[in-house]
């Protein structure tokens, strides 16, 4: 079962920090990452900086567009206006057929704000004591939201590439 995971971080450099720890976790085999992105939100800025960190798995199971759909509906509509907002609306109900509800939507538009970070991570089989001992220093705060084997399908027929 995949697992759709956010570390959120106090600072603006706290997740790009955490890849380091991640790719060491994966090493011992106490976590599969099968795709990751990073938000990065200065104090001072309107908007985060959203990267997908390629460098940590194979191909990138979700892709591109599913990171992008994802960081649109948390941190971008809200700032766009109620025209594009609806549209946007018709595609994030995809996300809520693959366990992606708006409860998970509201916790993370509450927790990741200005002057933090945060390490969104799809992950399979992980040791989460392990992964939460390793952050621990860093002051993260875990929000998640599990994906069962048939959302996970779900998920990659959504966003597999043409």
């Amino acid at each position: 079962m995949a697992t759709l995971t956010v570390w959120k971080f106090p600072t603006p450099g706290g997740a790009m920090d955490a890849e380091q720890k991640l790719l060491a976790l994966q090493q011992q085999e106490l976590i599969k990452v099968i795709d990751a992105a990073v938000v990065t939100w200065p104090a001072e800025k309107k908007k985060p900086k959203t990267i997908q960190l390629n460098s940590m798995t194979a191909a990138g199971a979700a892709g591109g567009s599913f990171w992008g759909l994802l960081f649109g509906i948390l941190f971008f509509v809200p700032l766009l206006g109620v025209a594009v907002g609806a549209a946007v609306g018709a595609l994030s109900g995809s996300l809520v057929d693959v366990g992606i509800d708006d409860n998970f939507i509201a916790t993370v538009r509450e927790k990741v704000t200005p002057g933090s970070s945060a390490l969104f991570l799809m992950s399979s089989d992980a040791v989460i004591e392990k992964v939460s001992e390793a952050f621990t220093g860093d002051k993260a705060e875990l929000v998640h939201s599990n994906l069962v084997g048939a959302d996970e399908d779900a998920l990659r027929a959504i966003f597999a590439d043409d």
